[in-house]
């Protein structure tokens, strides 16, 4: 009588069912950890140290994003802030010409989750799916290209943003104008020229820069998990024998561009209605998207925690180093040197966090 060796006997594997509840945990988990933040901690920091805050999540979402295009796909995209900046022109108009048709004015309308904010959170989702247009457009020469040459298209198309945006017309700040206004007036879109986009309203707080860092984190990490983002992967690790097992590589390339965009594009309306802000055509240069390419490097290709590590490290740290206002950029450029020599892979190399502790025990 024949036995079945102890090699091919079925394994079996625990079932874990995932419901609703579990699902949405981390969502709930984040959008109260936001919540508690914006009530606690203006109170506590003040002011400035809240807007280094603030700013530190909006650099997670664009870092975060850029990496699903760089660090999961290997592509190799320095147009990143080209995206930011058309999600916020088109978040800035929805809030400040809406607000005149709705409310005869652009000042801030209701208080903590009043009508204006909803209008604004619709505006930074509106800009995510206009950068996501984009990104569909961006992303298909990546069909064809790879490497320097698909960073030159990107490049590119920041510049050409840049230049298209400088030729819009003049901003309308009256409530009858507004209404009358003829097509002329509204194409091209009257967001301000090379001024920039003045008057937009000031909505951007903590509760909703780390609401959407939490969605952006979340799906960042259930897409890395997933199937497509092992494709991803795949492709970034050899593009051919990707091909070769059947992974759809222009599909997935594209894929990475529309979802790298469209957070993104909820990164740029957040960055547009902070105060102070005036979004303007620079806000579209490479220079601005060489900031994020930095920080998806020195996190680690692949690595979200890595990415969101660096994003903190690179946007608190030139506010650490303002007291030696002379020499801060030295000191920021050294310390890029030293990290790359000492660990080029970056901060966490491919892994996250949580795998360090579980490599000890």
């Amino acid at each position: 009588m024949s036995t079945t060796p102890p090699a091919m006997l079925p394994a079996t594997t625990p079932f874990h069912p995932v419901g609703p509840v579990v699902t949405a945990m981390p969502f709930v988990i984040g959008i109260g950890a936001a919540f508690a933040l914006q009530a606690v901690l203006p109170g506590m920091v003040g002011p400035y140290y809240s807007r280094v805050i603030g700013d530190i999540g909006i650099a997670m979402i664009l870092a975060v994003s850029l990496n699903i295009v760089n660090g999961m796909t290997g592509q190799f995209s320095i147009g990143h802030a080209g995206f930011m900046t058309i999600g916020g022109y088109a978040a800035g108009m929805i809030t400040y010409y809406g607000s005149f048709f709705l409310w005869n004015g652009a000042s801030v309308h209701g208080g903590f989750l009043g009508s204006g904010e909803w209008l604004f959170a619709v505006s930074c989702i509106v800009g995510g799916l206009v950068a996501a247009l984009m990104g569909y457009v961006v992303g298909l020469p990546s069909l064809r290209l790879r490497g320097d040459y698909l960073a030159i298209v990107t490049l590119g198309f920041g510049e050409i943003l840049r230049v298209v945006l400088q030729q819009t017309n003049k901003v309308l700040d009256d409530a009858e104008a507004i209404r009358t206004a003829g097509w002329s007036q509204w194409f091209p879109p009257p967001v301000g020229a090379a001024i920039g986009f003045a008057g937009i309203p000031k909505y951007t707080n903590l509760f909703w820069i780390y609401t959407f860092v939490t969605i952006t984190v979340v799906v960042a990490y259930r897409l890395k998990q997933s199937s497509l983002g092992r494709a991803m992967i795949s492709i970034r690790e050899d593009e051919i024998a990707a091909q070769a097992m059947g992974v759809n590589i222009a599909r997935q390339k594209v894929l990475a561009f529309v979802m790298a965009a469209f957070f993104a594009g909820v990164a740029g309306g957040l960055f547009a209605h902070e105060k102070g802000v005036i979004i303007s055509p620079k806000d579209a240069g490479f220079q601005r998207s060489f900031d994020y390419v930095i920080m998806t490097v020195l996190g680690g290709r692949g690595s979200i925690t890595g990415v969101m590590l660096a994003a903190t490290i690179l946007t608190a740290l030139p506010e650490l180093l303002r007291d030696f206002d002379q020499y801060r950029l030295i000191v920021f450029a050294l310390l890029l040197i030293v990290m790359m020599l000492v660990r080029p892979q970056g901060l966490f190399g491919i892994h996250e966090i949580w795998h360090f502790g579980r490599k000890r025990r």
